[in-house]
């Protein structure tokens, strides 16, 4: 299902009908196929790069704006999974979106509190049931003027992955911050922006066994390595230092 060119909006829009629909709750599901035609709509698709189709799996993306996840869920949905995501707590008191993200098995996180560590765990639960779970390891979108990952980077996807030993697959998004930039509230809609969405191989960590700091922040090294060298063959660009 790659592709070379960006897809056609009837191509676009004919995908919505072939991804799973299985387990992605009720309210999951009416956001998806809410969300999916305004996508297919507003955004040139182009999606490359395969994911495990069964089994565990780790998606550590890189962050340009609030329409990552949603882009990220429909390259997931694409490659035949149903996505789970960590996400900040508060979202859950919001009324509709409280409920996609309850519906949908999405994880809370609530951040500087003695309970962030629950979502570890979840996490850790998620990947034992062979979900497929995404992560965005910079918590927020790049600090960077010219869209390379940040140097601010959490350890959470590497701390799951040497948990459970669950593959790591690097994804990156490319145009989501001219489709929706971080200042705005809607997306540009005309003319349709060419968003890129590219899997890489999974991050060997193989190597790597304990789970203390120095291995962690190893493992989060390896990982964003890997996420910055496949944005930087999808740019044609040389990144930073």
């Amino acid at each position: 299902m790659d592709t070379e060119r960006p897809m056609g909006l009837r191509h676009a829009l004919a995908l919505m009908f072939r991804v799973p629909r299985r387990g992605r709750g009720f309210w999951y599901s009416f956001a998806i196929d809410l969300i999916w035609p305004l996508l297919a709509l507003s955004a040139r698709l182009r999606f490359r790069g395969t994911l495990p189709r069964t089994g565990p799996v780790l998606l550590a993306s890189n962050h340009l704006s609030y329409a990552d996840p949603v882009t990220v869920t429909a390259y997931a949905l694409t490659r035949g999974r149903i996505p789970r995501y960590l996400a900040r707590a508060d979202l859950w008191q919001m009324p509709v979106v409280g409920r996609v993200l309850d519906g949908g098995g999405h994880i809370p996180v609530e951040r500087g509190t003695v309970r962030a560590r629950d979502a570890y765990r979840n996490a850790v639960d998620a990947a034992r049931r062979g979900e497929c779970v995404i992560f965005f390891p910079e918590a927020g979108f790049s600090d960077n003027a010219d869209n390379w990952p940040s140097e601010r980077v959490k350890n959470g996807v590497a701390r799951v992955a040497l948990e459970t030993g669950a593959p790591v697959v690097p994804v990156v998004n490319w145009g989501t911050h001219d489709l929706l930039p971080s200042t705005a509230w809607f997306p540009r809609l005309f003319p349709r922006r060419t968003v890129d969405i590219v899997a890489g191989e999974p991050v060997d960590l193989s190597d790597l066994t304990a789970v203390d700091r120095e291995t962690l922040d190893e493992a989060t090294k390896r990982i964003m390595h890997a996420i910055t060298e496949l944005l930087a063959d999808l740019r044609g660009e040389q990144p930073p230092g």
